[in-house]
């Protein structure tokens, strides 16, 4: 196949996202229709595509050959089934899907199809967080014994997304804590190259806003003993913290890490914490097309297009996503039964 055929599902930040890097940044492939949300016709014009009425529409279209799913996670196992179905490449958002069998089914259905199954993990394609990850795995701090993550939001912020995002309410899907938390799930597992064995974890939400808990703590036992705490919020106070969107500190025997994704990555080793990087700065909501943002999209895009072109499973496939969204489905149990949950689920 010398170029794939894609299909935007969503039409909302992401959709927008997926659609430019797709357009104008990634190789060997092209952007062939939109669906889905009230933007699609304007996205749809803006890129020169047509804008399909449905998504069996849009996988009914001989050119497609692959979809990316940039919808509410609680609408992606459907999607991918019927995706399948029709012999399209699947590429979904993250969380992959808000269960482990909803999970289950999406990778079931794929298989049965022949066709790739990628979900998206942009935490593993940007410059920082490989520069972490190359700090584990060349041994500058020794053998890993601890690590701890907090992605923490304002009430404020949290109220006027639940306010845009309206879908994230429905029961059906994992709610705040799933979006943000399969990020720092996912995260843990690639930095170890080690599964999860037991949560133990509490979940409550301060606030009025319905649906899933909005601050969690857990703690999370990896293979080999390693010890990790993962706290996810989106409760606190104005100006909330600072440097706590996506934050992980890495104990070594012999060295530590600390570093945000998008502020910094500092060494701690011997007598003296050292600035190791520090990303190029770019403004989240009123620069989305920019080549910094872009950047791990591309990523993520290229590899899944790759995959379909070499006829090869994408590096973050099915299996990679159910095992964050199966930490995540662990932290609830345990919340809700009190006792540590032993994984695999």
């Amino acid at each position: 196949m010398q170029t794939v055929g894609v299909g935007m599902v969503g039409s909302g930040f992401m959709g927008l996202t997926y659609s430019e890097v797709v357009a104008r940044h990634a190789q060997g492939c092209r952007l062939v229709a939109i669906t889905g949300g009230r933007r699609a016709e304007q996205l749809a014009a803006d890129y020169g595509v047509p804008a399909e009425a449905s998504p069996e529409a849009l996988l009914a279209r001989p050119d497609v050959d692959a979809v990316v799913l940039a919808t509410p996670d609680q609408d992606r196992p459907a999607l991918t089934k019927l995706a399948a179905a029709a012999g399209k490449h699947v590429l979904a958002e993250k969380p992959m899907a808000p269960t482990v069998a909803e999970c289950d089914e999406m990778i079931a259905a794929c298989a049965r199809a022949k066709v790739n199954l990628g979900v998206v993990k942009t935490e593993r394609y940007r410059k920082l967080t490989r520069k972490a990850k190359s700090l584990i795995d060349d041994g500058t701090l020794g053998p890993v014994q601890m690590l701890r993550t907090v992605s923490a939001f304002p009430l404020s912020l949290s109220k006027q997304l639940f306010q845009d995002r309206q879908w994230m309410s429905d029961p059906r899907g994992g709610g705040l804590f799933m979006g943000m938390a399969s990020h720092n799930t996912d995260f843990l597992r690639w930095l170890t190259g080690k599964n999860a064995v037991k949560v133990f974890a509490q979940a409550t939400s301060y606030s009025d806003i319905p649906g899933k808990p909005l601050s969690v703590m857990a703690q999370v036992v990896f293979e080999d003993n390693l010890m990790a705490h993962m706290w996810i919020t989106g409760e606190l106070a104005d100006p909330s913290l600072p440097s706590s969107e996506v934050r992980f500190q890495v104990f070594g025997r012999d060295a530590m890490i600390d570093f945000e994704n998008f502020e910094y990555l500092d060494l701690g080793k011997g007598d003296k914490w050292e600035r190791i990087y520090t990303p190029e700065r770019f403004d989240y909501l009123k620069e989305p097309k920019s080549p910094i943002r872009l950047f791990p999209h591309i990523g993520v895009i290229q590899d899944f297009i790759d995959s379909i072109r070499e006829q090869r499973a994408p590096r973050v496939g099915g299996v990679e996503g159910r095992a964050a969204v199966e930490i995540c489905e662990a932290c609830l149990i345990s919340a809700r039964t009190g006792e540590a949950v032993s994984l695999p689920l």
